[in-house]
């Protein structure tokens, strides 16, 4: 499986997450979607939005991000929030 084959992973992102050394969808999952957006926020996008940050997190959990509840939403904002 590559990493494109993940809901809202396109080949941007793909290669973002490639570049900071995340090359499959089970090195995404050990790392999870906070580490790997902070390292493309770190290493390779510095303008990286909580709109990345939820896409990866809907990877992670292998679905649409639109499907992401409500909590979760929250959550992963108080995350990007915090980072400022």
């Amino acid at each position: 499986m590559e990493l494109t084959d993940l809901p809202n992973i396109g080949p941007v992102l793909e290669g973002h997450l490639r570049s900071v050394g995340i090359i499959s969808p089970e090195s995404l999952r050990r790392c999870g979607a906070a580490e790997a957006f902070v390292r493309i926020r770190a290493q390779t996008d510095k303008t990286a939005c909580l709109h990345k940050l939820l896409a990866l997190e809907a990877a992670v959990e292998g679905i649409p991000k639109k499907e992401l509840s409500a909590e979760k939403k929250a959550e992963l904002k108080a995350f990007y929030k915090s980072l400022a």
